[in-house]
């Protein structure tokens, strides 16, 4: 019984720590996921309806440290989402003449 209730208490102190560890970062965590949302959203529709590369094609123009940024493509809308799961999106639409812009956000 007393093994049973150290483990307890060693596994609560140690999410306990996890926890505070998270909340400590998640301010720069939440901008970090923002800025790779937009920028993906950015880059992918650049590359999708500006240069008409396939999305295949396009997720290679992600940089480093972006692999939990998602690349959705949006062909009836001429856009693509990014995501980065439970912490941000944004999504870029293609306009003649403009290129790819940001939606806003809102």
């Amino acid at each position: 019984m007393a093994v049973r209730r150290k483990w307890w208490i060693t596994a609560l102190l140690v999410l306990a720590a996890l926890l505070g560890v998270l909340a400590w970062h998640s301010t720069g965590l939440s901008a970090q996921a923002r800025a790779g949302a937009a920028y993906g959203a950015r880059i992918g529709c650049s590359c999708r309806y500006v240069e008409g590369r396939s999305m295949g094609s396009c997720q290679q123009d992600k940089e480093p440290g972006m692999a939990m940024v998602r690349l959705t493509d949006l062909p009836e809308e001429k856009a693509v989402k990014a995501s980065v799961p439970l912490l941000a999106s944004r999504t870029a639409h293609f306009r003649p003449g403009w290129g790819c812009l940001l939606d806003p956000v809102g």
